[in-house]
């Protein structure tokens, strides 16, 4: 049976208390923020187009100079308060920082090195202190010491304020190990007020340093690091975004990220709607190939971003914190936004001709799951008909092997999809909106409406609208839902060795009702139990040199999760069911059921995030061809700042 029949069959419910971990139910968008989501008037600002990134110095290669500063951005609509973020931006060109972060243009082969510079200033040269509340009681970046490790704490306490650390991971690229943004390779600032004692710079940032200085001569300067991107990998799109241990989910919440797109012929011989945004163009130009990053968002009253500063936004528990219990007081397991911000902006409208149009969907929230639909009204009941078919064309690592015709978008955490949406049929003035069907709490699959409540449909549950506006050119792109296949795309070869992994969550060790306290990846061992390790844990993933392996995600939560394996674009081999007893009472304690269900068809490319869902094991094939180091994390940023994220080495 399909994957829409298994969990039909009630079988993603078989995990719900695996570990003793229920299902957590919890209804609307939490509070968050002093701002209410329903004052924000919806569908008067323009969608923003996210222009290409301005070069520093082109040849032989592409160079860009890149910082992250932070800058006032009107992201709530016109007459409300503006919003302090950060984001990147080229330091050549000021006018070039936005939230999100405007777009690497590249080309497949051609190399791309970026100076990646930690810009977290203020005018005095002195560092900025964190925009949100940072957790020091995590497996973290801890520049005061221990460096990358925890701090033994007299008292519970409050929020890190001091200098941010800062590296950056290119998503999905085919990188080696000193440039892939590893999360012991971050900086400091280079400001004038670090204090004593403290470190500026990760673990790794020396020895990565070193390394890329011996390929490339160019010098890493105090804080910043240069990174190289060969490109050598399909077209596709790609998102470069903050990884700094333990911290990345304030990181990136605050701002930091932008896409990467990778161009070659291939796309122009499939003739995809276009031109999307490019280096040098003239004002006023007309895109029909859209980047669009979708993030949930909480506001304060002051246009100030929130993000909650204790563990009672998530399940209202107040302590006893580190030191008295093992409870971290300030993380949360997940954290959903009350606002939707698409490419910096709330509930945005887009104006399209009736013709054919390109999406680049990326999925940048920090726990949200996105189930997309084009609808004609965007509050029926849910769920609600689909008014246009969504074509997916690709997924994280490039074109499909061929086009899928969707009646919705199921997208994790950093996955993207590559869409050809049709708007030809409809008349000008008509409004058809982008919803999301997923729920406001965290996702486990199965079906909206019969397994889990849907979306706030007045606030979470809308997305954006497109408004149809009479056709100004002929449409001359070809519709690829013609095409038999699409270009690019060849099989891995078979795999040489199996690997049982597992995905935990765990609650406190000291009290009784209360968790999850962290999340974590393991093994299974020889009995079959899971074995959940830290981040500090020695590597058990070490893939040799050029050899292809399965691995199997066993998923003992709740929760599905989107795991992300660095440096490999992979393939989805299938899921098949899975039946666990936490307390090891049965042979084997984790047993499989069924038969294996094949990759939907819009995860039939290569991938670089694959949907572990509960109940299941999941199955995906790579190939390990570039030595290193590199790590694999759930992308549920808050779980990959908790210890769900494992290094695994290569060679």
């Amino acid at each position: 049976m399909d994957r829409r029949d298994f969990l039909k069959s009630g079988a993603v419910g078989l995990a719900a208390s695996t570990f003793g971990l229920p299902r957590r139910a919890l209804g609307a968008p939490l509070p968050g923020g002093t701002l209410n989501p329903t004052r924000i008037r919806k569908y008067v600002t323009p969608l923003a187009m996210l222009p290409a990134m301005p070069v520093t110095l082109t040849g032989g290669i592409d160079y860009y100079q890149i910082a992250v500063r932070q800058f006032q951005q009107q992201i709530l609509p016109s007459g409300m308060p503006g919003t302090t973020v950060w984001s990147y931006g080229s330091v050549n060109h000021s006018e070039s920082f936005q939230y999100p972060a405007r777009t690497i243009e590249a080309r497949v082969n051609r190399p791309v090195r970026v100076k990646w510079i930690n810009g977290l200033v203020d005018g005095s040269g002195g560092f900025l202190p964190h925009l949100l509340p940072v957790d020091p009681t995590l497996h973290w970046a801890n520049p005061p010491g221990p460096r990358d490790m925890h701090s033994e704490f007299q008292t519970t306490p409050g929020p890190y304020r001091g200098p941010v650390p800062m590296v950056t991971h290119l998503h999905g690229a085919h990188s080696t190990q000193e440039s892939d943004g590893f999360p012991e390779a971050w900086y400091l600032p280079a400001a004038g007020n670090i204090p004593d004692g403290f470190y500026r710079v990760g673990s790794k940032y020396d020895e990565f340093k070193q390394e890329f200085e011996s390929k490339w001569g160019n010098p890493w300067t105090p804080g910043s690091a240069v990174f190289q991107y060969a490109n050598d990998q399909r077209p596709t799109t790609l998102w470069y975004h903050d990884h700094s241990l333990g911290m990345t989910r304030a990181n990136v919440y605050a701002g930091p990220a932008g896409f990467y797109l990778i161009r070659d012929s291939e796309e122009l011989r499939v003739n995809l709607p276009g031109p999307g945004p490019a280096r040098g163009d003239a004002q006023g130009t007309r895109y029909y190939e859209i980047p669009i990053v979708i993030q949930d968002r909480s506001f304060n009253a002051d246009g100030s971003l929130f993000y909650p500063d204790s563990r009672v936004f998530f399940d209202k528990f107040r302590g006893p914190y580190i030191p008295d219990s093992d409870m971290p007081p300030i993380w949360n397991p997940e954290v959903f936004g009350n606002t939707m911000v698409v490419n910096g902006g709330t509930w945005p409208v887009l104006d399209v001709e009736p013709r054919l149009y390109r999406f680049r969907f990326l999925n940048a929230c920090n726990s949200r799951f996105l189930i997309l639909k084009v609808v004609a009204n965007p509050l029926a009941a849910r769920p609600v008909p689909a008014a246009l078919p969504i074509l997916q064309i690709g997924a994280d690592g490039g074109f499909l092997p061929r086009p899928a015709t969707l009646p919705q978008l199921l997208m994790g955490p950093a996955e993207r999809a590559d869409v050809v949406v049709d708007f030809a049929g409809l008349t000008p003035g008509t409004e058809v909106y982008l919803i999301n069907e997923a729920p406001d709490e965290p996702f486990g699959g199965g079906l909206v409406g019969d397994d889990f409540p849907a979306a706030d449909p007045g606030t979470t549950g809308q997305v954006m609208k497109f408004r149809v506006v009479p056709l100004t050119t002929p449409d001359r792109s070809a519709n690829p839902a013609n095409l038999r296949s699409l270009p690019g795309f060849s099989p891995l070869p078979s795999p040489v060795r199996l690997r049982t992994l597992s995905l935990n969550e765990e609650d406190s060790d000291v009290l009784a009702g209360v968790g999850p306290r962290a999340a974590k990846l393991g093994i299974l061992d020889g009995g079959g139990m899971p074995q959940g390790l830290e981040w500090m844990a020695d590597v058990t993933e070490n893939p040799r040199f050029a050899e292809t392996e399965t691995w199997e995600l066993y998923n003992f939560t709740a929760d599905a999760h989107p795991i992300h394996v660095h440096m490999v674009q992979f393939e989805i081999v299938n899921r098949q069911g899975l039946i666990t007893d936490a307390e090891g009472m049965s042979e084997p304690p984790a047993r499989l059921v069924g038969d294996p269900i094949p990759p939907e068809a819009g995860e039939r490319g290569t991938k670089d995030t694959v949907i572990a869902y509960p109940g299941q094991v999941t199955r995906i094939k790579a190939k390990f061809d570039i030595r290193g180091l590199f790590v694999w994390h759930c992308h549920i940023l808050e779980h990959e700042d908790n210890e769900m994220m494992r290094p695994y080495r290569v060679g």
